[in-house]
């Protein structure tokens, strides 16, 4: 992912609106970009300090932001982790219906 894809992208990830895949690219660009960093936080700070001024609550946009990209890099884990649950119960499917098919014949 390049910068310009990821900065395109910054407004779908505060909205929680970002399938696994581009998440995982985006976090990952992110990571070793500081430009872009730099273009997250600004966005971030803009639209969840604006949301929080009007609510009249207190709050910490930085601990908010590294929690927020701390959850996305969790839900990367998790997704990867159910693929390859997925992938494994497959395999063992087809093995069940090889093991059965040689039962028969």
């Amino acid at each position: 992912m390049n910068c310009k894809e990821a900065e395109k992208l910054v407004p779908a990830f505060l909205q929680d609106d970002m399938d696994s895949e581009t998440l995982k690219q985006f976090i990952e660009h992110i990571g070793a970009c500081p430009e872009c960093t730099e273009e997250l936080t600004i966005q971030f700070l803009v639209s969840e300090g604006l949301e929080q001024l009007e609510a009249g609550n207190n709050f910490n946009l930085q601990h908010a932001l590294h929690e927020r990209l701390g959850n996305a890099k969790y839900e990367i884990k998790v997704h990867k982790g159910l693929k390859y649950t997925l992938f494994c119960l497959e395999a063992a499917v087809a093995i069940a219906i090889l093991a059965a098919l040689i039962i028969v014949f």
